[in-house]
C-alpha cells in the first residue's frame, strides 16, 4: 500500500508546494530552524519569525554567541522557549564538535540538544539526500487514515512502526522531496481538525478509510491530561510613561522572561493597593482591566489585573523590578505572549503583534 504512494505522492508535490523561505534551498541551518519554528506553531506565523531569525543570526556561530536576552527577544512570540535554548545548546555543540557545520548523519544529528527523530529526519534527507523518514502529526494522520490504522499514534510504539515502514519505500533519489510531500499533504488536504480535501489528493485512490467512508474516524489518539488551572492577578504598575517589569526565574514556566509584576489569585483592589505599598511604592490611584486567560500546554492561567499609577519620586525597595520606557521595552526586553492582553494597555506590542504587517 504505501509504496504505491510514493511516486503520485512526489509528482502532485512538485506542482502544488508551498513557496516558503525555508524551501529556496537546501541549507541544513534553515531546515533545521524551520522545523523547530513549526513545532506548535503555523507555516503562515513562522514566516515573519524565520525572516527575523535568520536576519539577526545568518550562521550558526552567530546562534551560539548570542546573548541569552536578545535571542529569546528573537523567539518572542513563538513560545515554547525552551525549543531555542536547545536550539543554542546544539550550536554551541556543533560549533564546538563539528566546525560550525550540521552533522550529515542521522544519528549525528539524534546526537544535539533538541533534534529528536522527526527534525533529524527532515535535515537529513532534505538537506543531506538521506534516506530516512521524517513522521510528525501530519505524516501519523496521513498514514493512519491510508491504511485505516486503529492504533493510538500518540504511542511511540506506533510511531516507531510507521518510521519502521516508510523506510522500506522511501525513494534513494530524492527522499527530502517523498517527506516534505507527506508533511505537505497533511497541513493542506489531509488536515486536522476539519474534512479532508480528498476530491484533491493525489492518493485517495490508496486510501481505505476513504473507500471506507470513515475518514473522520482516524486517526486514534489519546486524550491528553486535564489542565491545570491557575488564578493570577496581573499589576501593571505606571510611572508616567514607563511600565514596571521583573525578570523570571531562570527554571520553571517562561524562565528567563520578562513580566509584569503579578500574584497568585485574585486579589481585589484594596489587597493589590496593600501589595504595591509593600513594594515600597506610592499608589495614586487604580483601575481594573479586563479579564483574559492564556492556555500552555499543561496549565491554563486564568487573570485579572489592575493599572496602578505610582508616584514618580518612588522606586520599588523590596522587589527585584524596573521601571522602563514602552519602546525601550519592546525592543529590548521578550515577554510572553500570556500577557498580550494587558501589554495592549499600554500599546506594548509583543512578538507577533509586531510583524502581522510584514
Amino acid at each position: 500500500m504505501l509504496e504505491k504512494i510514493v511516486q503520485p505522492l512526489m509528482m502532485w508535490y512538485d506542482r502544488n508546494k508551498r513557496i516558503l523561505p525555508w524551501r529556496e534551498n537546501r541549507d541544513a541551518y534553515d531546515i533545521w530552524i524551520s522545523e523547530i519554528m513549526l513545532q506548535q506553531t503555523r507555516v503562515e506565523a513562522v514566516k515573519p519569525f524565520f525572516k527575523r531569525f535568520k536576519e539577526a543570526l545568518p550562521k550558526i556561530e552567530n546562534l551560539a554567541e548570542c546573548p541569552e536576552d536578545r535571542l529569546l527577544k528573537l523567539w518572542e512570540g513563538l513560545g515554547y522557549y525552551n525549543r531555542v535554548r536547545n536550539m543554542q545548546k546544539a550550536a554551541i555543540q556543533v560549533v564546538n564538535q563539528f566546525d560550525g557545520i550540521l552533522p550529515d548523519t542521522y544519528e549525528g544529528l539524534k546526537s544535539l540538544p533538541g533534534i529528536g527523530n522527526y527534525t533529524a529526519g527532515a535535515i537529513a534527507s532534505i538537506a543531506y539526500g538521506i534516506p530516512v523518514p521524517a513522521v510528525d502529526g501530519n505524516v501519523l494522520r496521513v498514514i493512519a487514515r491510508i491504511r485505516m490504522d486503529d492504533r493510538d499514534i500518540m504511542k511511540q510504539s506506533v510511531r516507531n512502526q510507521v518510521e519502521s515502514d516508510l523506510r522500506k519505500v522511501m525513494p534513494l533519489k530524492e527522499p527530502g522531496i517523498f517527506n516534505q510531500s507527506l508533511m505537505e499533504l497533511g497541513a493542506t488536504v489531509c488536515v486536522p481538525g476539519g474534512v479532508p480535501h480528498c476530491e484533491v489528493c493525489p492518493v485517495a485512490e490508496f486510501c481505505k478509510a476513504k473507500a471506507c467512508d470513515r475518514v473522520m474516524d482516524f486517526p486514534v489518539k489519546s486524550g491528553a491530561k486535564a489542565r491545570k488551572v491557575e488564578d493570577h492577578t496581573i499589576l501593571l504598575l505606571l510611572d508616567g510613561d514607563h511600565i514596571a517589569i521583573r525578570k523570571r526565574p531562570q527554571k520553571g514556566l517562561l524562565a528567563g522572561l520578562y513580566e509584569f509584576p503579578n500574584l497568585e489569585g485574585h486579589l481585589s483592589e484594596e489587597q493589590v493597593l496593600e501589595q504595591v505599598k509593600a513594594y515600597g511604592l506610592t499608589p495614586l490611584r487604580i483601575q481594573p482591566l479586563p479579564k483574559s486567560k492564556h492556555i500552555f500546554s499543561h496549565v491554563e492561567w486564568r487573570m485579572i489585573g489592575y493599572a496602578v499609577h505610582v508616584s514618580a519620586l518612588d522606586s520599588p525597595s523590596k522587589e527585584e523590578m524596573m521601571f522602563v520606557g514602552v519602546e525601550h521595552a519592546e525592543k529590548n526586553y521578550p515577554v510572553p505572549a500570556a500577557y498580550g492582553a494587558y501589554a495592549g494597555y499600554m500599546n506594548l506590542r509583543l512578538g507577533q503583534e509586531k510583524y502581522r504587517e510584514v
